[in-house]
């Protein structure tokens, strides 16, 4: 008789960014930490770049904000991703399982909700894990334009792959 029951779509596909629960936009998140990383801005052409410099917040080890609930006060341009943000910041990595649904994409293989292992997002090459080069509070300030890298922003060749 299982056979016969109709098969529901998994919640990013059915549920849009505005309706989910809290529970269910907090698990979009599949821990790679690249946005946790520094970004600058070109204040003439506007354009972002990324680099290998991790919020003074970010634990490189684990690619968690050493204080979630509160990080906003602690780092005050920290930005608390609502789906409006999602689909206006230019920043966002291309990978970021939220940018894809309010794009309208699936999420791939490797993102934990697809895969149930949230190492899959490190066997991709998605996550930023062992290859920040320090946090911003440990390097000074003129030294973070040094540390642009062109990998947050793209999506790395395993992750194509389909790796299964």
């Amino acid at each position: 008789m299982s056979g016969n029951l109709p098969k529901t779509e998994p919640f990013w596909r059915s549920t849009p960014l505005e309706e989910m629960t809290a529970e269910q936009w907090e698990s979009l998140c599949d821990g790679c930490g690249r946005c946790c990383l520094v970004k600058l801005e070109d204040e003439d052409t506007g354009r972002i770049f990324a680099t290998d410099v991790g919020c003074r917040l970010f634990d490189a080890g684990t690619c968690r904000c050493r204080n979630y609930t509160n990080r906003s006060r602690e780092v005050p341009d920290c930005v608390t991703l609502t789906p409006k943000d999602v689909r206006e910041l230019p920043w966002l990595p291309p990978t970021c399982g939220y940018r894809l649904v309010a794009e309208g994409r699936d999420l791939p293989w490797w993102h934990p909700l697809v895969s149930g292992d949230p190492e899959t997002v490190v066997a991709a090459g998605v996550s930023v894990r062992g290859r920040v080069h320090a946090n911003e509070d440990e390097l000074p300030e003129e030294e973070v334009a040094e540390r642009i890298v062109n990998w947050p922003l793209r999506w790395p060749r395993a992750a194509k792959a389909g790796g299964r």
